[in-house]
């Protein structure tokens, strides 16, 4: 069978793959939405409307993701534009720890809007904007967050909804922390993301959704929000909007409809694509590793697809994983101490303690050999080098690899 895998924008890779070898591709369900879902969200709110949301609003502060997320901002305001005069409020693009958006991510953002909004738009930088210190949570995390959002007498939070690799899903309260933290806050709790029970799909007793929710509820502020839950076209499948909680519960429920993949059993190789915008560079681009290693065998192979369109991401995440080629001495060191990057670090040493770990990017060969990842310049030079190795080998395909989450048959 000819495989076709989404590469960067616009661009395919393309390998033949022995029907004997390929035992399935798969990735988020088949699922019907429509951009009404955002009107329809708004018309049935969780607590009050829109409207009386607004009503005697002064200060009104939108925080909206980066450019590294899928989520269709510029249509929800497309929506949002209908209902209230976009022009009154601020926008604080809430980063995390991650750099500013481009110019193109701006425009992917905003849309139409941009440039109406342009001096409205504020950029969370976690190292030197203003943040309040709002307390401790129960994890010992000092939640500092952005002062703009503080301040603001009403937050409306433009977000979507996904599996996440440590947090459980995205969404709702990550707006907040990570989203406009302070460094030295998100590094507290993101040490949190090396511990076992911070993983896909789990909320209850994940110790980073806790601090975060801790975090949320520091921000005694009227909070308005639009929970999106995309398909695996990245269109719009289902929203929620009013009460955050309230909203974000439902999300996940949609979210699971959408991303949870029954799989069978493990396989000897899993081809796990990164797709645009995840595919940003190879620090964002573990999330489609992480998912991958679910459905791979002891000893298997995992072939990482990402363009990895601006380069490695966080050099503190690479230089750990330079640090030895025995990665179990790697996340010994890991954890002995902790900066923020080093668990995307662990959570690759882990999965190279499972199994090897190939890769075809854009990426320059030497770098990723010295970390321990096996570079490939071509998808079917990957695969043409899997059955060398294992003439028998069963290949998983997960064309969405950054959020889908195989769970597999045998285990439950």
């Amino acid at each position: 069978m000819l495989l076709r895998l989404p590469y960067g924008e616009r661009n395919v890779l393309t390998a033949e793959v022995p029907d004997d070898n390929l035992a399935g591709i798969v990735g988020p369900h088949e699922v019907q939405g429509s951009p009404d879902e955002i009107e329809k969200a708004l018309s049935e709110p969780f607590g009050p409307s829109l409207g009386t949301f607004l009503e005697g609003a002064k200060d009104v502060v939108v925080l909206v993701n980066d450019g590294t997320r899928p989520t269709p901002t510029a249509m929800v305001l497309d929506t949002l534009a209908d209902h209230m005069d976009l022009g009154r409020a601020r926008y604080l693009i809430a980063t995390g720890a991650h750099r500013g958006p481009t110019e193109e991510e701006c425009r992917f953002i905003f849309g139409r809007h941009l440039e109406g909004l342009r001096d409205h738009i504020v950029v969370h930088d976690a190292r030197t904007s203003p943040c309040l210190h709002l307390g401790v949570s129960q994890n010992g995390t000092d939640m500092e967050v952005n002062g703009m959002a503080v301040n603001a007498d009403r937050l409306i939070i433009i977000t979507s909804v996904e599996p996440h690799y440590f947090a459980g899903y995205t969404g709702g309260r990550k707006s907040f922390l990570p989203g406009v933290a302070s460094f030295r806050t998100i590094e507290q709790n993101h040490r949190m993301a090396m511990r076992p029970e911070a993983r896909t799909m789990v909320l209850e007793g994940n110790p980073v959704h806790e601090d975060m929710m801790d975090a949320l509820s520091v921000v005694k502020k009227k909070i308005f929000s639009i929970q999106v839950v995309l398909d695996h076209r990245q269109q719009i499948y289902r929203a929620a909007a009013g009460d955050l909680h309230s909203a974000f519960r439902r999300a996940v429920g949609w979210a699971n409809e959408v991303f949870s993949v029954t799989v069978p059993k493990r396989y000897d190789a899993v081809i796990s694509v990164a797709r645009y915008p995840m595919d940003v560079d190879l620090y964002q681009s573990q999330k489609a590793m992480d998912n991958a290693k679910w459905a791979l065998k002891e000893g298997g192979t995992l072939i990482l697809v990402s363009k990895c369109r601006e380069g490695l991401g966080d050099e503190v995440f690479v230089d750990q994983l330079r640090l030895s080629e025995d990665k179990r001495a790697v996340l010994e060191a890991l954890h002995r101490e902790y900066r923020l990057g080093y668990h995307k670090a662990a959570k690759v040493a882990e999965m190279m303690c499972h199994g090897e770990l190939w890769a075809v990017t854009d990426l320059a060969p030497e770098v990723l050999r010295d970390m321990g990842i096996v570079p490939f310049d071509s998808l079917q030079g990957a695969v043409d080098a899997l059955l060398r190795q294992k003439p028998k080998a069963e290949v998983l395909v997960l064309l969405d690899g950054s959020v889908t989450v195989p769970k597999v048959q045998e285990d439950e």
